[in-house]
């Protein structure tokens, strides 16, 4: 059933016409500049500014997944998820203060360049490849699946398929102006998404405050929260024992507790805020002052996702446990943790519903694209200029890297269309997560050795990457039957499927320490200081007074939320 308005389909198109004719515009007005060809289409070099490069990373990265896999997470653990969104912070400190200067002073433009001048050109196209399947078979199809499902449900359920076509279509619009009309159409785009994702928390905490005879506040309904459920708001979780509920170990399964703060959310947060094109891109076109500057504004963005993303999750649990929500959240009777978020939207008044689908639209249709001129930029550069045209124009370029952009979402619409991968029934953002760790170990040890070890080797590097699949592979799928379920490594446990799993934010710590244990042994057969190695000034990672404070008000706000959370 139509949920929408006359008022809320006016208000989602006048977000429409905003995102269109403002992309139009700065994409008529770029003709006027001196900035033309390849690197305005790919990288908008030297356009962006700071808070549009921070805006640009975070509706990049806030989509569907977040809106209805971290939502859903929120309902089924709680507070715990939130530290992919506080880590990521932290990990944006990182990237800012000693990731980009590398990448800048050395003129990276994509991250398979990173790796051929670094290593060589074998280890840069077998990355390029990987990175391209990557995008579009997990990334660019999970965003499309995910956001389609949510807008269908509020909508109608029987658009879905006509939901998937218009979102591709609206994301080909954007992406086809290059990384400046993406980069600053953003900024429209995380207004909007704030705005919205801040009016549906809101409504969600006043329906709770409503449901239990509270009246409508807000600041009641978020109390109530954490009176009803307090185990929805933990920060780290206990380890199962005997006496362990199946809930309770699907829950430790997804975040294992406080072992996850020494094992893969440090690389799962490092290699993608770090050595992925999608998020580096946006910094890449900058000086070194403005892209520090709009990282660490990204990484202050991040702190505030969680009330956007999570809370309508937990605020739907609480009411689903205490009567309400019982149609919304099990359709079929059974209980979709997913379903959360787009519950608690079918609540809104008439008006902030279509502002609340113009967020999530927003969002999605940003990643989207972000996602799509990556794939176009590693195509382009990385594969058509090196290897099929290496004599290719500027303007031929930049039409080889729209027609990418076509092909990437047609092929994820088709795997999208009857949801080929299975994406619904892995749950979003485990999908994504989980099916990127199985190479996020070997690409961040390739990087990370890269950037600061002198001494390693392209061998080492090739080594790298296969054994970081293979021990990731390994761990997920065969080590309990070989080794057990209780080692020293890991303790597995009995999921949901009735199978003993180790949770993947542990086994992808332990394949990123073996394989870098691997590439630290070859390289140590090789030169002392390997001739592709990267000059590195400790200059470079000295940060102006601005930025430092931009850093301690990040970390003591991080720290602040773990005290009272923990």
């Amino acid at each position: 059933m139509n949920n929408l308005s006359a008022i809320d389909y006016a208000v989602f198109i006048f977000y429409f016409i905003l995102i269109s004719g403002y992309g139009y515009w700065i994409y008529r007005s770029k003709k006027n500049t001196a900035v033309k060809g390849t690197n305005d289409f790919f990288l908008a070099e030297g356009s962006l500014t700071w808070w549009a490069i921070g805006a640009s990373l975070i509706a990049s990265n806030i989509s569907a997944e977040q809106f209805i896999g971290m939502s859903g997470q929120g309902f089924s653990v709680g507070i715990a998820v939130a530290a992919y969104e506080w880590i990521a912070a932290i990990a944006l400190i990182i990237v800012a203060v000693w990731f980009i200067p590398i990448y800048l002073k050395n003129k990276i433009f994509t991250m398979p360049q990173f790796l051929q001048n670094r290593y060589n050109e074998t280890v840069s196209l077998i990355m390029a490849i990987f990175w391209l399947f990557l995008y579009i078979f997990v990334n660019l199809t999970s965003i499309l699946y995910l956001g389609a499902i949510a807008i269908s449900s509020i909508v109608d359920p029987e658009y879905f398929k006509y939901i998937i076509i218009a979102l591709a279509a609206f994301a080909l619009l954007i992406t086809l102006g290059g990384m400046k009309v993406i980069g600053f159409t953003d900024v429209i785009q995380v207004v909007v998404l704030i705005i919205g994702g801040l009016a549906t928390t809101y409504i969600a905490l006043t329906l709770v405050s409503q449901h239990f005879g509270l009246g409508t506040d807000a600041i009641a309904g978020f109390k109530m929260l954490m009176t009803d459920s307090p185990d929805h708001f933990k920060m780290i979780l206990d380890k199962p024992d005997a006496n362990s509920t199946q809930e309770y170990v699907n829950k430790y399964l997804s975040l294992p507790g406080i072992a996850m703060y020494f094992a893969g959310q440090w690389i799962v947060n490092l290699n993608y805020w770090g050595c992925n094109q999608y998020i580096t891109q946006r910094a890449l076109g900058a000086d070194l002052k403005t892209a520090r500057k709009g990282i660490l504004f990204a990484g202050f963005l991040k702190l505030g996702m969680p009330v956007i993303v999570m809370l309508p999750g937990i605020a739907a649990y609480v009411l689903h446990k205490n009567g309400a929500l019982q149609s919304e959240m099990a359709p079929n009777g059974k209980v979709i943790a997913d379903n959360a978020y787009s519950a608690i939207l079918t609540f809104l008044p008439t008006g902030l519903k279509g502002l609340s689908l113009a967020a999530l639209t927003a969002a999605i249709v940003a990643s989207l694209a972000g996602k799509a001129n990556s794939i176009s930029t590693i195509f382009t550069l990385d594969i058509y200029k090196k290897y099929l045209n290496k004599g290719a124009s500027e303007k031929n370029m930049v039409i080889v890297g729209r027609l990418a952009i076509f092909i990437a979402m047609f092929i994820s619409i088709v795997f999208t269309w009857d949801d080929i991968l299975g994406i619904g029934g892995e749950g979003g953002f485990t999908f994504i997560q989980k099916y990127t760790g199985f190479i996020s170990p070997g690409v961040f040890a390739m990087f990370i050795l890269g950037m600061f070890w002198k001494r390693t080797t392209g061998t080492a590097a090739v080594a790298g990457l296969i054994s970081g699949i293979a021990f990731s592979f390994f761990f997920n799928s065969f080590a309990t039957s070989i080794f057990g379920n209780e080692t020293w490594l890991y303790t597995a446990y009995l999921n949901k499927d009735g199978v003993y799993e180790i949770p993947f934010l542990i086994w992808m710590g332990w394949a990123f320490a073996f394989t870098m244990l691997i590439m630290i042994v070859l390289s140590l057969a090789g030169p002392k200081v390997n001739p592709k190695a990267f000059e590195i000034d400790k200059s470079m990672f000295k940060v102006s007074n601005s930025v430092l404070a931009m850093i301690v008000i990040t970390l003591l706000i991080i720290i602040m939320l773990y005290v009272r959370f923990w």
